[in-house]
């Protein structure tokens, strides 16, 4: 089994400690994204979990813990998304150089295959026009060299509510967003130079959820939750299924999802996992770290039962 924590919300940036409390318990409780009331009981042992996907923008909370998860038995890699956006795009974020910092602190002391370099999503608009993602791509390129092996990148999804809110900011802040899918000069030339960079600096690079466009033909379509890293790191030779419940583009392989939605506290602004601030601020409001569900409560009893959803 594996465990994603989380594309639904940043665990180790805001939730490491509560997270911790349910390594230790041996379990946590799964939430339906599309029933709150349906629960599902999830083994954390050691024994069960053959991989720990973390996916965040600034763990450094989750580095103090680093030491026991290994200790446990536990195998763990990060997706660490790592841009330079406007504030008006990510408006909670520490500074590009300290993100950067904690980047290299994390791979020194877990290694840089474990630790692979997001670049993700590319927003294309006035603000952020090609030529900045090809100075800031080529920027942190350089810093993190030597920390990661892997860099992935991924155009931006407009989904609907990600629409409505850069119809807010183009309103407000006249940051008009280009879908670059849709012109395939600007998306071949955009990953062209973009694999040129991350070769110059000796980085394989990927593409997360772009099989189906031109940007594929360019750079190869991998899969986040990777079951050939994962046999890597793991040194098994297990044989994974693909995730069914992603979408049709997403290549990466079965994982039990631990977070939950409208609960990162980043609130970027095109995020497709929050609604409104006042959506995620409602969610911590029920946040108790020492619950077996990252917002809400829920009887211990409960998990010996069938809760299968």
């Amino acid at each position: 089994m594996i465990i994603s924590a989380s594309r639904r919300t940043d665990i180790p940036a805001f939730y490491s400690d509560w997270f911790m409390n349910r390594i230790r318990e041996g379990y946590y409780f799964k939430v339906n994204p599309f029933n709150k009331n349906q629960k599902k009981g999830i083994s954390l042992d050691s024994k069960e979990v053959d991989m720990i996907v973390f996916w965040s923008k600034y763990p450094e909370p989750m580095i103090e813990y680093i030491d026991e998860l290994s200790s446990k038995g536990y195998n763990f890699y990060f997706q660490y998304t790592l841009n330079n956006y406007p504030e008006i795009l990510e408006p909670r974020l520490p500074d590009l150089e300290k993100r950067i910092e904690v980047f290299k602190k994390l791979s020194e002391k877990i290694g840089k295959k474990r630790v692979i370099w997001r670049y993700d999503p590319i927003i294309i608009s006035n603000k952020t026009p090609m030529e900045f993602h090809f100075n800031q791509f080529e920027k942190i390129a350089s810093e993190l060299s030597s920390y990661t092996f892997r860099v992935v990148i991924s155009f931006l999804d407009i989904y609907g509510k990600t629409q409505r809110k850069l119809k807010k900011l183009e309103k407000e802040y006249n940051i008009k967003v280009t879908d670059i899918v849709e012109n395939d000069k600007k998306l071949k030339e955009m990953s062209r130079k973009i694999k040129q960079i991350a070769e110059k600096y000796n980085l394989e690079i990927e593409s997360c959820g772009e099989k189906d466009n031109l940007s594929a033909k360019i750079i190869i379509p991998g899969s986040c939750i990777d079951g050939k890293l994962i046999n890597e790191l793991t040194g098994k030779n297990t044989s994974y299924n693909k995730d069914t419940n992603q979408r049709s583009q997403c290549l990466c392989v079965e994982s039990e999802d631990m977070g939950i939605y409208d609960t990162c506290r980043f609130v970027c602004t095109y995020c497709y996992a929050n609604n409104s601030k006042k959506a995620v601020e409602n969610k911590i409001s029920k946040h108790n770290k020492n619950s077996s569900v990252l917002i809400g409560e829920c009887d211990k009893n409960f998990y010996q039962q069938d809760t299968l959803f």
